[in-house]
């Protein structure tokens, strides 16, 4: 019965990373006797991560080492290089600095097997570390298990662009020959997600966790997804998204196709749009010729689909011949959006993106629901030693706010770390008049709300602010707050606390512009900031 389970070949791939590569192997070998044999494929490591290798496999019947002689540059080579050596029916692939999690080999099989499925894909976590903090990725598609006899069935397929949780039949990569881009290409598992769903197999879903996906952001060598600081990394994402675009096209894969232009408009224009103020002018420039030029390629059908934030920034885009309105663009960019002041109209009195861009209409401003539009809170953190004051301002957004009635907001302070809720506060939103116009009944223009804050029990930290908006008319939005920065606001200071003795608290702005407070309490926390900070200036 065991030799019948042993179905499973596990690819894993690994350059330069014996710290973590043992870990990633025992994780496949612990999935029990569907695994028939785990292929590391070591790129010609230069730490010793071979040599670990040898000896695990010294104790491990099942564990096959191969050394390519030369690196390679890229993960698509050697998971390559593996799938051409594997032996069993069905592969899976899994990254050095990865795990599975415990049955993830058998609840892919299973549905594989069951479903005479192709491709049997399951939900990734990505875990970030050192915290342990677990965020599920593209969830929606594994809320259930469903079988498609079609992958074109679910066209949002496209948006899960990992490789790594997934099963496959050997026969059916192997006959269509389905593989990875060669060499260095940054993205391959775009393009060979791509060439999976041009194939139009039957796909078989499941909600069991599959993989954990660890993100090491203090890492001393960031993942390709995470090491976004250089231009050629757009390049790269840019050369992945047209590929996979034209390989779903010329197989007729229409929905499939428009769905990668969604993908593209929805996540990674608004990703990296948010990080432009971070970039130097020069990268900002070439960002946005390249992206304009993209983006010209693009039909109207293409823009349709895709969510209202992201078909924005790209009407933006194409509208102006180099960058402008970036801090603008990052708040319209964040999740959820922002559409801060001020407000347009043209000349036939609709919404338009600004007076000197009148081109980029915002009509759909009218209609959306109150709860996905962009509202735009103003937030401004006042730290006191008798009691801090989080003041917030909601804005006008083309009369929907008024129409929908401002009654109050909760605030909630959550921990970026370990997603602890540490305060939740509600306050009343009070309506401001647009100056003094003499009228009986002056026009509102903002809402105001004064939420009273004991920041010395939130305890140290990184903590997000997140606003929920109630309306008279019943309606919700949950939002995010704009930091308002100037006249001292995101300051640094310290608070002398009956509980700690004192409380260091930063103010600041992420990078999509929200705002989020930073504390360290007790003489030890402000002992370590001082130290951190002084690294910095010798550094």
């Amino acid at each position: 019965m065991a030799l019948q389970q042993a179905q499973v070949s596990v690819v894993v791939i690994g350059y330069d990373d014996a710290a973590h590569v043992t870990d990633a192997v025992r994780s496949a070998l612990a999935q029990g006797p569907a695994v028939r044999e785990v292929i590391a494929v070591d790129d010609c490591s230069t730490d010793g991560s071979a040599d670990v290798l040898e000896r695990l496999a010294g104790d491990e019947p099942r564990l096959r080492v191969v050394r390519r002689p030369v690196n390679s540059g890229g993960c698509g080579t050697p998971r390559n290089t593996g799938l051409d050596v594997v032996t069993s029916p069905y592969v899976m692939f899994l990254d050095s600095d990865d795990v599975l999690p415990p049955g993830a080999v058998d609840a892919l099989l299973g549905a594989a097997l069951e479903h005479d499925a192709p491709v049997a894909s399951g939900l990734c976590v990505r875990r970030e570390l050192p915290s342990g903090r677990e965020t599920p990725w593209q969830p929606e598609l594994y809320a259930r298990r469903t079988l498609l006899e079609h992958s074109s069935q679910r066209a949002h397929l496209v948006h899960d662009t990992l490789c790594v949780n997934k099963l496959y039949r050997t026969s059916f990569l192997r006959e269509r020959a389905i593989r990875f881009p060669e060499g260095r290409f940054p993205y391959e598992d775009f393009v060979f997600g791509a060439r999976v769903l041009a194939a139009a197999p039957r796909v078989a879903l499941v909600p069991d966790p599959v993989y954990v996906w660890h993100v090491r952001r203090s890492a001393a060598r960031l993942s390709i997804s995470l090491d976004r600081s250089d231009i050629t990394n757009w390049r790269a994402r840019l050369d992945a998204d047209r590929l996979s675009y034209d390989i779903l096209l010329g197989a007729g894969e229409k929905g499939p196709a428009r769905a990668a232009r969604t993908r593209f408009l929805d996540h990674s224009l608004r990703m990296y749009a948010r990080e432009l103020g971070l970039r130097g002018t020069e990268y900002q420039r070439e960002w946005w010729t390249l992206t304009r030029a993209y983006l010209a390629t693009f039909d109207e059908g293409d823009f349709a689909p895709a969510p209202a934030p992201g078909r924005v920034v790209a009407r933006v885009i194409l509208a102006a011949d180099e960058p402008r309105d970036l801090p603008r663009l990052r708040e319209m960019a964040a999740r959820p959006a922002r559409l801060t002041p001020p407000y347009a109209r043209g000349a036939d009195g609709s919404p338009v993106w600004s007076a000197d861009l009148p081109q980029v209409e915002l009509d759909h401003l009218l209609v959306r629901p109150v709860e996905l539009l962009p509202a735009a809170v103003d937030a401004e953190l006042r730290p006191r030693a008798r009691g801090t004051v989080l003041r917030l301002r909601l804005h006008e957004l083309y009369g929907r706010m008024a129409e929908a009635g401002p009654v109050t907001v909760q605030a909630e302070f959550t921990e970026r770390n370990d997603g602890r809720v540490g305060f939740a506060g509600t306050a009343p939103l009070l309506a401001e008049a647009e100056g003094d116009s003499g009228a009986e009944e002056p026009d509102v223009d903002s809402w105001t709300a004064d939420v009273p804050l004991d920041l010395a029990a939130l305890g140290s930290g990184t903590w997000d602010l997140r606003l929920r908006l109630r309306f008279a008319d019943g309606s919700r939005r949950e939002t995010t707050a704009h930091a308002v920065a100037g006249a001292g606001l995101l300051r640094r200071s310290a608070l002398f606390s009956a509980r700690h003795g004192v409380l260091l608290v930063q103010p600041y702005a992420t990078h999509a512009g929200a705002l989020a407070v930073r504390l360290a309490p007790g003489w030890r926390g402000l002992t370590e900031v001082v130290r951190r900070r002084l690294k910095r200036l010798l550094h």
